[in-house]
């Protein structure tokens, strides 16, 4: 396969390579079925982002999983997203400089669906979605959820203007949900549980050898990684992604650092958990992922609330190792101010 390409899509006579791309005009009409909000026009830039047409290949499942079609199918397109969330390139430049022909070279994607992958990214149109959704799309793809039937999908998407999945749970915890009459805790719990089982990110890759607990790294070790994360993304030194849950606009705002502490490596980035939403502590809770052959393992450090080492912070699960790790660093200090 090519190699990543992140030119403007010309060639070296400055032709334009492979498929056009286009903007969607303002004043595009929607197609039947083809979502877009009350009172307004379409505006979606095309060619499309890997999350949005994500998202697309997302609700075709859904849509399909309500009408108890193969359940072969449904897992292919939910695989197929699962790809493209994956890349760490956008599908449009592998169109441009590859052709369709690339995407059937990527895991889970065959012909058919490498064509609706195409369709999408350069139109925002398919023709199957539009089918499944008929009439009332966003109703259809709500009304797939436990406890939410035509007549609830109908009023969430009229009153609260949601559309997909991703809104509803966004939805879910900001309030929004909550303030819809007939909406009470128990019926929230569940849309929130069904939508973590649908929308939760499915492995990339087989998981690692779990690292043994005498093998575990020194909370110094973590704790560090946890300083250097904290310290470049205030700086907005780190690589931004887009992630795939809370997330609707597709933006790429979720810092990820990649570090080493001698033969190993580490991934750290903010929780994006719903529960980190639901308490408003993005921003201070950090996720550490031991990576490599032979080894794995995940950390979150947070800033202690309560007790003894409040104000500091710690790993999670390991409070007795930072209490002993801090008053190490108490005790140095005092040595070194003699």
């Amino acid at each position: 396969m090519v190699a990543a390409s992140r030119d403007s899509g010309l060639n070296a006579d400055g032709n334009a390579r492979g498929p056009a791309f286009r903007r969607r005009p303002a004043d595009h009409k929607p197609a039947a079925g083809e979502p877009a909000k009350a009172g307004t026009t379409s505006a979606v830039e095309v060619p499309l982002s890997n999350e949005l047409v994500a998202q697309r290949l997302d609700e075709v499942a859904e849509l399909l999983d309500g009408r108890v079609a193969n359940p072969f199918r449904v897992r292919a397109y939910r695989r197929a997203a699962d790809t493209l969330r994956a890349l760490d390139r956008p599908v449009s430049e592998i169109l441009a400089s590859e052709g369709q022909e690339a995407l059937c070279e990527l895991p889970g994607i065959g012909e058919a669906i490498a064509r609706a992958i195409e369709k999408l990214t350069l139109t925002d149109e398919l023709s199957l979605l539009s089918r499944l959704r008929g009439r009332s799309g966003a109703e259809a793809v709500l009304a797939t959820l436990p406890g939410i039937g035509r007549k609830t999908a109908a009023r969430i998407r009229i009153e609260l203007g949601i559309e997909s999945l991703h809104e509803l749970e966004i939805a879910a915890y900001d309030g929004r949900l909550a303030a819809l009459t007939g909406m009470g805790r128990k019926r929230i719990r569940a849309v929130r549980e069904s939508l973590a089982a649908r929308l939760r990110t499915r492995p990339r890759q087989p998981p690692a050898i779990p690292v043994l607990p005498f093998d575990a790294p020194d909370v110094a070790e973590l704790l560090s990684i946890d300083q250097e994360f904290r310290r470049k993304a205030q700086a907005k030194r780190l690589l931004q992604v887009a992630p795939a849950r809370f997330n609707p606009s597709g933006q790429a705002w979720l810092p990820i650092l990649r570090a080493r502490r001698g033969p190993r490596r580490y991934r750290a980035l903010s929780s994006n958990t719903p529960l980190a939403h639901e308490l408003g502590t993005t921003d201070d809770w950090v996720v550490i992922y031991l990576e490599g052959r032979g080894q794995s393992g995940q950390w979150t450090v947070v800033t202690a609330r309560v007790g003894h080492l409040k104000g500091r912070r710690v790993v999670r699960g390991r409070e007795a190792d930072c209490t002993e790790f801090y008053e190490s660093r108490k005790t140095q200090a005092a040595l070194f101010s003699e």
